[in-house]
């Protein structure tokens, strides 16, 4: 008989890690999408993404849904930019932003980078620490020290404290106002005119930094480099796994002609009418050092094309190379999709496993934030370790962290049993979450496949019919022993589908067998569930209400997400909150707050900080910041898809229907 291969073991040791509700080191779930960013200058790439977008990107996505029901999706910043990120400087932010969910999400390729002549935009630094700004402003002359200190502005409120650009309107008021044309235009004008100038401040400073020695060349680079670097090293020269997930397109055009600059200046930097040679030196690094010493051979693909003087590139007279190109970029880009499909582990197909994966991955999501309610902790400790043969119930008002709660139970009862001789099962399902916890039958099911393999009983005994899967399901759960002692957990009742009677509760065992402990959570009034289940679960003691966190334990918690994010308030500011806290301090306010003033600036104007007193007002606040970012006609389309959808939209199935939508693409 062979020996079983060393990958064979891993994935066994892998499927009792996750199937017995371990929460560490846990593998990241499979995904569905093939998400690239496509990076480089815009104006010297046009015609190659452009004939990407016509012919090769549909023929991708076709490709990934027929051979391997994947969604392809490409992330392109020249479309899809407001005008109000140009406003407050975030473009450059998005597109790391961009990366950054690329690399996260994708199957196999996730960045590609088109390199030509062109060095590209070089962008202010939109936030600098004090401490440097302070060593700027001491080697600039008065005038651009005058510049400098009217476009940033200390924010105190970030750890370190760091000077930050302001928006552009703040000063030039009409350039987003789209209503006057005419003014916005002079505006955008003279926003153009004094970023030439500030960038000119920042540089001269950084390089006198230099030459005295207080900034090393690092530092030096760091006020002039362009997006186009910076999207390179953020997605090719940091990343992981580069070779399996990034390729590089260096074009090289022969015989530029620099004199007839209309077309030129489109292909290399120019600086008054002349090459600009810094900008070329710092392209040559990256282009032809940097990006080859961190990519093989292999995964650069070089061209050389000769100059036209009918726009410099045109589909006519390169129609071979531009061919060449795009059958090129599909049959790479197709190599790294199967390379990487076949590197997901084949426990992606386990429909049990990849259940559990989810709900561990939920657990550590709502976990995370945890302050306080250590009574509530020992309580359910008491629980754990009693002789209650009946479930617990976890009930309080919407809103109230009833989640968050029964997530911090399942991270904090292993412990419990650490002095036990024992290997804790926790079975846990946030109801809802996914389609297997949505109704009962798939959830029954579900759950007496992981209870089947944890206590190896054949998974072909578990019925279809319903009601002898529930009689099946209280069954198993007698299969729980000293040594293998079994914890469930189901959090939100509610949210079940109504189907199958399953509000009545009747599939929920109100006597549990040894060594067997049932928690679930639930609202009350909704569906009757909470009544229901003191119908049938005698102990009053096995009811416990998660009430509001209170003032002085929201306050923590506000502490606490703050400093994790490197932010705090001023005790002006302080005030503000505690006003509120002491009106409503509810676990979801209490986050609504915190989306809120973790934008704060120290230099923040009274009536930006005015706080919505409730979660709905809140929310409406939220929503018409997202709105302010993203466009009031996109967020009202999306969301009014969502709430047209029976069970909601993948993130595939909702960028399908915004590209369908005539309203949302229009809207500029």
């Amino acid at each position: 008989m062979p020996e079983p291969r060393s990958t064979d073991l891993q994935e066994v040791e892998l499927i009792q890690h996750v199937f017995y509700g371990n929460l560490n080191n846990l593998p990241n779930l499979a995904s569905k999408i093939v998400r690239i960013f496509t990076s480089s200058t815009f104006t010297d790439t046009s015609m190659e993404r452009n004939s990407l977008m016509q012919h090769t990107y549909p023929k991708l996505k076709e490709y990934c849904r027929e051979k391997h029901g994947l969604e392809f999706q490409v992330v392109d910043m020249r479309w899809g930019v407001r005008d109000e990120a140009t406003d407050d400087h975030k473009t450059t932010e998005l597109c790391m932003q961009e990366i950054d969910n690329c690399q996260r999400v994708s199957v196999g390729p996730n960045f590609v980078v088109f390199l030509g002549q062109k060095y590209g935009y070089r962008p202010l630094p939109t936030n600098i620490e004090e401490a440097e700004f302070r060593m700027i402003l001491s080697v600039s002359s008065p005038t651009d020290a005058r510049l400098l200190n009217q476009w940033y502005k200390l924010d105190s409120n970030n750890i370190p404290s760091l000077f930050c650009l302001q928006p552009v309107s703040s000063i030039f008021t009409n350039f987003t106002n789209k209503a006057h044309p005419r003014l916005m235009e002079e505006d955008q004008s003279q926003w153009w005119e004094t970023m030439v100038k500030l960038n000119r401040a920042v540089r001269i400073a950084a390089l006198e930094l230099l030459n005295q020695g207080k900034f090393t060349i690092q530092d030096n680079h760091r006020y002039n480099w362009s997006v186009t670097e910076q999207e390179v090293v953020r997605g090719i020269l940091n990343a992981k796994d580069r070779v399996d997930h990034t390729l590089a397109f260096f074009r090289h055009i022969e015989n530029i002609n620099v004199n007839y600059l209309r077309h030129s200046m489109k292909f290399i930097d120019i600086v008054s009418k002349q090459v600009d040679e810094e900008a070329q030196r710092m392209l040559s690094d990256l282009r032809d050092i940097r990006v080859p010493a961190a990519l093989p051979k292999s995964s650069i693909i070089r061209y050389t094309v000769q100059w036209s003087d009918e726009e410099g590139l045109n589909r006519t007279v390169h129609a071979e190379y531009l061919q060449n190109f795009i059958d090129t970029f599909y049959t790479r880009i197709v190599e790294l999709i199967d390379r990487g499909v076949g590197q997901q582990k084949s426990l992606a197909v386990n429909r049990v496993y990849t259940e559990i994966l989810q709900q561990l991955h939920v657990v550590n999501y709502f976990s995370q934030d945890f302050q306080g309610r250590t009574d509530i902790l020992e309580r359910v400790r008491h629980y754990v370790h009693g002789s209650s043969k009946q479930p617990l119930v976890l009930w309080g008002e919407g809103g109230c962290g009833k989640s968050s709660m029964l997530a911090k139970i399942v991270t904090e009862s292993k412990s419990w049993f650490a002095s036990k001789n024992c290997s804790l099962i926790r079975l846990v399902r946030f109801l809802g979450t996914t389609p297997d916890s949505s109704s009962i039958g798939p959830l029954l099911r579900s759950v007496c496949q992981q209870i089947s393999i944890l206590y190896e009983i054949p998974e072909n005994s578990i019925p279809v019919e319903l009601s002898q899967l529930t009689n099946y399901f209280k069954r198993l759960l007698e299969k729980a022993t000293a040594d293998k002692p079994l914890c469930i957990f189901f959090d939100s009742l509610d949210q079940l589908s109504s189907a199958d009677g399953a509000h009545s509760m009747c599939w929920l065992p109100p006597t549990l067998p040894n060594h067997v402990k049932l928690i679930v959570s639930t609202l009350p009034g909704i569906y009757n569930i909470l009544n229901t289940l003191r119908n049938i679960i005698d102990s009053r003691e096995n009811f416990v209400q998660i009430k509001p966190l209170g003032e002085d334990l929201a306050t923590t918690v506000l502490k606490a997400w703050l400093d994790r994010h490197h932010r705090t308030i001023s005790n002006a500011q302080w005030e503000l909150v505690h006003q509120r806290l002491v009106e409503c301090n509810i676990p979801l306010y209490v986050k609504l707050v915190f989306d809120e003033i973790k934008l704060w600036k120290s230099y923040t104007k009274p009536q930006e900080k005015d706080l919505a007193k409730t979660v709905s007002t809140s929310i409406n606040k939220l929503l018409g910041r997202i709105e302010n970012q993203h466009g009031h006609i996109l967020v009202e389309h999306a969301l009014s898809y969502i709430t047209a959808s029976k069970s909601g939209l993948s993130e595939a199935e909702l960028e399908d229907l915004i590209s369908l939508d005539e309203t949302v693409l229009n809207d500029k």
